[in-house]
C-alpha cells in the first residue's frame, strides 16, 4: 500500500494554513485575545446588539463555540449582555469601552498580519486565493449537518 501525497488533500492543507495563522495571531496580533474573539467583537462592531445566536451565525461559529467565546470576552470587561427591551427572555449584546478600544487595537495588527500571510502571493493571486477559500467556506456551512448533502436521513 503506498501513502498519499498529503500536499494533494485540501483538509491537510487547511491545517496548515490555520497552523500558520495561529503562529503569526499569536505573535503578530494578540497572546490573550483569539481570532474567534476577535470575530465575535468585530461582529458586534458591524451590528451592535445581535444576539448569541445571530453572533453565532455571523462569524460561523458553532452554538456551544460561540457561548464559550462570549463569556470569556464578558469576564475580561469587553462584552456587556442587556436584556432585549422587546423580548425579556432574549439578551444581546454590546462592546463595552474597553471592547471598542480591543476591537480598535487588533484591527491594525490584523491588517499587518494578514500582509505577512498572504505575501507570497501578489496583489491578483490573493485576489483569487481570497475569492477561493470563500467559496469553499460558503459551501462548507451546508455541510455542518452532512447527512442530507450525502442522502442520509435524520
Amino acid at each position: 500500500m503506498a501513502a498519499v501525497d498529503l500536499a494533494t488533500h485540501p483538509g491537510h492543507l487547511a491545517r496548515r494554513l490555520q497552523q500558520a495563522h495561529h503562529l503569526l495571531w499569536t505573535t503578530m496580533v494578540s497572546e490573550e485575545i483569539t481570532s474567534p474573539q476577535f470575530a465575535v467583537l468585530n461582529a458586534l462592531v458591524a451590528e451592535p446588539g445581535l444576539d448569541q445566536r445571530t453572533v453565532g451565525e455571523r462569524v460561523g461559529l458553532d452554538r456551544s463555540t460561540v457561548a464559550e467565546v462570549i463569556a470569556r470576552l464578558i469576564r475580561r470587561g469587553l462584552l456587556d449582555k442587556v436584556r432585549d427591551p422587546q423580548d425579556g427572555r432574549r439578551f444581546l449584546l454590546r462592546l463595552t469601552d474597553d471592547g471598542v478600544r480591543t476591537h480598535r487595537g487588533l484591527t491594525v495588527r490584523t491588517a499587518r498580519m494578514n500582509q505577512i500571510f498572504l505575501a507570497p502571493l501578489d496583489a491578483d493571486e490573493r485576489a483569487v486565493f481570497m475569492d477561493l477559500m470563500r467559496r469553499v467556506a460558503d459551501a462548507a456551512e451546508g455541510l455542518r449537518d452532512p447527512r442530507p448533502a450525502l442522502g442520509v436521513p435524520h
